[in-house]
């Protein structure tokens, strides 16, 4: 490195570990919270798009648990609120079938899953779409008609600042003697520690899961409050615990529920109920159990990721892209777009920026030819590494993200054939860590005519260390022609760091910029030639910057060639 470097600039790409996604974890903005409760019945709606109702497993534990409120003289009302799938309602019937149960979710979709199952029927069940919150449920539902009212981990996606909007709308329909069978997540559960590292905090015990979905944590006080606050008493109310011990992966996991059940207020209602346990006295459960192998049959309702931590349950979160390039065709596993917008990691998805680079590697050969070839960040889709290997000596595909890199592996694997994938090497790399940096030297002393980068320069901490590693890695070998001298070759949007600041760092490490497009002048004015579809160069402003490196003489620092 030239001895006009400064050395601060030496110790910071060195020792930093740069990451090319944010990692603040200050929770979501308002401009997202804003957007989750506006589009929340959407989100809901692809959840049983997706799942269908193959997700939660049918809750045979109400009987169980509250059979002694389903039994007495004659056929009880029933309302399920936040029905889904109807995992809740089937069951119920089929164990007491002169229920009639009122069915109501918040989705379309799920509302259409229940009516297509094959024991439903208009004479006992009565299903149909609401949201608490806003639809009046006595336009549907008789007032004082139902006995119970049953809340199976539905509140819990309701923005706390409508919670009461629902409860009283529940009241509406109540007998003077109706009560609320409630179970949802508590504080503490495994789900809501593991959104503590995230950026996924709406507010206090409000979270959004990486579906779009939202989900509340309720406190045994919190809860108690707010269900007395609009009418009602605690007949009963308790925070369940079940500690699951996954032998084979070594994690113990606690899950926490809150499990009550509420009474309509005497003070609503002006009747005499002689229960102490109705005038305000609470019984407190605490119930703890040690479940050391996790049979299938076991019941939870939880988010997706635990689920998949839990049980080795796929999460169900990737999506296979089909995608061309001239004449090369690629199955890309990325992660779905409906969880994109709270992933933190950026690399595993497939940007426009990586479309466009990937296409004028299938053009134009002669890029990568022959020559060894580096991808820095190229994500989990790894097109333009894929694409080079067709043609180049050898290609590192890099990443510094697990998820990206576990699915950048998968994605290699299942598209090139073995001649070429015996050709291109998956690797970690953060930029400035010299661990890896010379990790990835010795799989190549010869270092690299060709190194690619697909938008990763919005990251203005990322810069530095990026041309550091970028200066290390290029070849210093150089030939009288123009393309086959090593190149630097970022494509990108133009975000948060702008234009000057790039050239700025990039010649700090003795880079030069010698083209750009659009408005190319020499050596990318040919690339765009060959393609001619719109569908092949994206409309989003994108830009591609050349650079090769200024050769010094390390006694003198002077430039020889320029």
């Amino acid at each position: 490195m030239a001895s006009n470097y400064t050395e601060s600039v030496e110790q910071q790409a060195a020792s930093t570990k740069i990451q090319i996604y944010p990692t603040a974890n200050s929770g979501i903005s308002s401009f997202w919270k804003d957007k989750y409760e506006k589009d929340a019945k959407k989100y809901w709606d692809i959840f049983y798009k997706r799942h269908q109702d193959k997700f939660f497993k049918d809750r045979h534990y109400l009987d169980k648990e509250w059979g002694r409120h389903f039994t007495g003289l004659g056929g009880k009302v029933l309302l399920e609120v936040g029905c889904g799938a109807g995992n809740t309602i089937f069951p119920l019937r089929a164990t007491y079938p002169d229920v009639f149960v009122h069915a109501c979710d918040f989705s379309q979709r799920a509302i259409t899953l229940v009516k297509s199952h094959r024991e439903y029927s208009e004479t006992c069940i009565n299903a149909f779409v609401c949201d608490l919150t806003s639809d009046d449920l006595s336009k549907q539902i008789p007032s004082l008609s139902v006995d119970i009212v049953t809340m199976i981990f539905v509140l819990s996606a309701v923005s706390p600042e409508k919670m009461s909007l629902a409860l009283q709308n529940i009241r509406k329909v109540l007998k003077p003697n109706g009560i609320v069978l409630f179970r949802d997540y508590a504080t503490g559960d495994l789900a809501q520690e593991r959104f503590t590292c995230k950026d996924q905090k709406i507010s206090e015990n409000f979270y959004v899961r990486g579906d779009g979905t939202r989900a509340f944590y309720f406190s045994e006080e919190c809860l108690r409050q707010l269900f007395e606050e609009n009418g009602f008493v605690t007949e009963e109310i308790g925070i369940h615990c079940k500690q699951v011990e996954n032998r084979s992966r070594e994690l113990v996991m606690n899950r926490r529920w809150v499990q009550s059940v509420f009474r309509v207020s005497k003070t609503e209602n002006g009747l005499d109920l002689n229960n102490s346990a109705l005038n305000g006295e609470s019984i407190e459960s605490e119930v703890k159990e040690t479940v050391v192998e996790v049979p299938l049959s076991v019941e939870f309702d939880m988010s997706e990721d635990v689920a998949a931590q839990m049980f080795g349950i796929s999460p169900s979160n990737d999506e296979v892209m089909d995608v061309s390039f001239g004449e090369l065709n690629f199955k890309i596993k990325v992660l779905s777009k409906e969880n994109q917008h709270t992933c933190k990691s950026t690399g595993l998805m497939l940007w426009e920026s990586a479309r466009l680079m990937a296409s004028i590697l299938a053009e134009n050969p002669s890029i990568t030819a022959g020559k060894r070839v580096l991808e820095l960040g190229c994500g989990c889709s790894g097109v333009c590494s894929m694409i080079a290997a067709q043609s180049a000596h050898l290609v590192v595909a890099t990443d510094g993200d697990d998820s990206a890199l576990d699915l950048l592996t998968q994605n290699v694997s299942e598209n090139l054939t073995p001649k070429n994938l015996s050709k291109l090497l998956v690797r970690t790399l953060y930029w400035g860590n010299q661990e890896h940096i010379n990790a990835i030297k010795k799989e190549n002393e010869l270092g690299f005519e060709v190194i690619i980068g697909t938008d990763v320069t919005y990251i203005s901490e990322a810069i530095l260390p990026l041309f550091a590693t970028a200066a290390e890695l290029l070849s210093d070998h150089t030939t009288s022609e123009e393309l086959s001298e090593p190149a630097l070759i970022l494509c990108h949007v133009l975000r948060r760091v702008d234009e000057p600041s790039i050239l700025s760092a990039a010649s700090q490490f003795g880079f030069r910029l010698v083209d750009r497009w659009p408005n190319s002048q020499s050596i990318m004015s040919s690339w765009f030639s060959k393609i001619n579809s719109k569908d092949e160069i994206p409309s989003t402003a994108l830009s591609i910057l050349y650079f090769q490196r200024v050769i010094l003489d390390s006694s003198t620092d002077l430039v020889i060639k320029d």
